[in-house]
């Protein structure tokens, strides 16, 4: 029998290591029906950038690693339905890091979880952990929100993507948007430091070989004022889930505002189906970096007797 790839033993572990029940005094007492294993404590090498590793799981402002160019920010959605993939994802991030130390990781969950038991969990599965936890108001999007082709991407969380540079603190100036639904078998700082140009706001993988037209309906592309919006431009699909966001662009763009004014104009006229994708290709498709796609196979999971898998991209996936 011919032995399966390492990203798939280690989706096995990582899985296994977070979702089996603890059996050891680290355990949080929880309404999430979940508890996890407290996670070993990751080094940096040694040519690791050296400064102060104190603080963890901390709101002063005052902590300088928070804004230090040195570290690499994470950000990612959190809440009770996901809970198990973002732990799988905290982990892979370590222990595939050479800088592990050097990671902060920006939690955003809903104003309306429960953010204390959502912080002990963190807390107590990863104690050495650099981390911040940030609510996110519903209400900010809420109203913006369109009914979409399938029910779970009209949460509102899906959403706090589009305002992370309004979340995050403003000496924050770079941060990799990672959804809660992936496995990292590589290195973070790789991608990053990928480079954005001298004009990009973000880099993703693009997929140009995919049906464009099909995320955006028959209103969009029969009307010659909307669909000019993509003229001039190599418009290519590319997956929000796995991004490099440069904030201090966004902010001087307000990028968010571009976004919000899509979605004001979908909920009049309906010219796409797909939750909060559709607003960020017509704002940034043909204008991003691009990154390796072995950073993003998404679509595993898909009904592949209907044919809805993704071929796997060749040679080893980082993501």
């Amino acid at each position: 029998m011919p032995k399966p790839p390492p990203q798939t033993i280690l989706l096995f572990f990582s899985l296994y290591t977070f979702v089996t029940a603890a059996t050891s005094a680290s355990t949080v007492p929880t309404t999430l029906s979940l508890q996890f294993r407290e996670a070993p404590e990751f080094y940096n090498s040694p040519e690791c950038p050296s400064f102060n590793h104190g603080d963890t799981d901390t709101d002063d402002d005052n902590n300088m690693n928070k804004c230090s160019d040195n570290v690499v920010h994470v950000g990612m959605t959190l809440d009770a339905a996901y809970i198990r993939g973002s732990m799988a994802a905290v982990l892979s991030v370590l222990q595939h890091s050479s800088c592990p130390q050097d990671i902060i990781f920006h939690f955003v969950a809903s104003a309306s979880a429960n953010a204390s038991l959502l912080r002990a969990t963190i807390s107590a599965s990863f104690p050495y952990l650099q981390f911040q936890l940030y609510r996110f108001d519903d209400g900010a999007v809420a109203g913006l929100i369109s009914t979409s082709i399938r029910s779970a991407l009209d949460c509102t969380l899906n959403y706090a993507r589009s305002y992370l540079a309004n979340i995050l603190p403003l000496c924050v100036r770079k941060v990799v948007y990672l959804d809660s639904d992936i496995i990292l078998v590589d290195d973070i700082a790789k991608l990053a430091a990928t480079p954005l140009g001298d004009d990009s706001v973000l880099a993703a993988p693009e997929y140009c070989n995919a049906n464009f037209t099909s995320y955006f309906t028959p209103t969009f592309w029969s009307n010659p004022s909307l669909s000019l919006t993509f003229a001039n431009r190599k418009a290519c699909y590319f997956n929000t889930g796995v991004m490099v966001i440069d904030l201090d662009r966004w902010r001087d763009g307000d990028y968010t505002t571009k976004i919000e004014e899509w979605m004001e104009l979908q909920k009049r006229m309906r010219i796409y189906e797909l939750g909060s994708l559709p607003p960020f290709l017509l704002v940034f498709a043909g204008n991003i970096a691009p990154v390796d796609h072995r950073w993003n196979q998404h679509g595993l999971g898909g009904d592949n007797f209907r044919g809805l898998c993704r071929d796997l991209h060749p040679g080893p996936g980082k993501v």
